[in-house]
């Protein structure tokens, strides 16, 4: 009877070992996709969670092996992973972006990025990912650093998933997190030169200039994760 119900228990055990990992594939596979109707509407897949062939390092032909992928995810694991880019470039966009920032973290994503500099900030204006509690940087997540600040914060907790937004169009320009709109702008405006003439990028000469470039994913030394990576040209 102990044996039996050894048996019995060894095997309940095994039963939800296996449906808890069927679930976890199964949400794994949710990921990393296009719908439908996002396949109609011209969106395209630039992260598939198995690989990064259509992403590299700035600079450099292939992303650093300091980034790996994990559970469908591409994870920053050391030091020196360096800034991930694009391979093609974009103009007029719409791009969206899961990302798990871990406690204190920082990182970025940076748009109309060209390798002309030393780094791709000096070009690319960048939407700021923080851990927005125990972050040290006064600039919030999903802000235009230092150029446009959000009255909300719709964050979710660093260890959590965020989805961050933006399209980017010479007629204006929008920033979402977790589907609400954090600010609006203009590039190259008149409003936007002033911003930038009173930031710290002012002394950089190409800095918000390019209006076609390598969209970025920033290494700032801390431990980030991105999925659901999708981009969509607007004409």
């Amino acid at each position: 009877m102990i044996r039996k119900i050894i048996s019995l228990t060894a095997i309940a055990i095994a039963g939800i070992a296996v449906t808890a990992l069927v679930a976890q594939d199964k949400s794994t596979s949710e990921h990393n996709t296009l719908t439908k109707s996002e396949k109609a509407d011209g969106w395209k897949l630039l992260f598939n969670g198995k690989d990064m062939s259509q992403l590299k390092g700035y600079k450099k032909d292939a992303v650093g092996e300091k980034w790996q992928i994990q559970k469908g995810a591409i994870v920053f694991t050391a030091k020196g992973a360096g800034d991930i880019i694009t391979k093609d470039q974009y103009e007029a966009f719409e791009f969206t972006v899961d990302y798990n920032i871990s406690k204190g973290g920082n990182s970025g994503l940076m748009f109309h990025v060209t390798e002309t500099e030393k780094t791709p900030w000096m070009t690319g204006p960048e939407i700021q990912i923080q851990d927005n509690v125990n972050g040290h940087d006064p600039q919030k997540a999903g802000w235009l650093y230092q150029l446009y600040p959000a009255e909300i914060d719709a964050t979710n907790p660093a260890g959590e998933w965020n989805t961050l937004k933006v399209r980017v169009s010479p007629k204006g320009s929008k920033i979402w997190m977790n589907g609400k709109e954090y600010t609006s702008f203009v590039k190259g405006s008149d409003e936007w030169n002033a911003k930038v003439a009173a930031s710290k990028f002012s002394k950089f000469e190409n800095f918000g200039k390019p209006t076609k470039g390598h969209l970025c994913l920033q290494d700032h030394g801390n431990v980030v994760k991105f999925r659901n990576i999708k981009v969509r040209e607007l004409k």
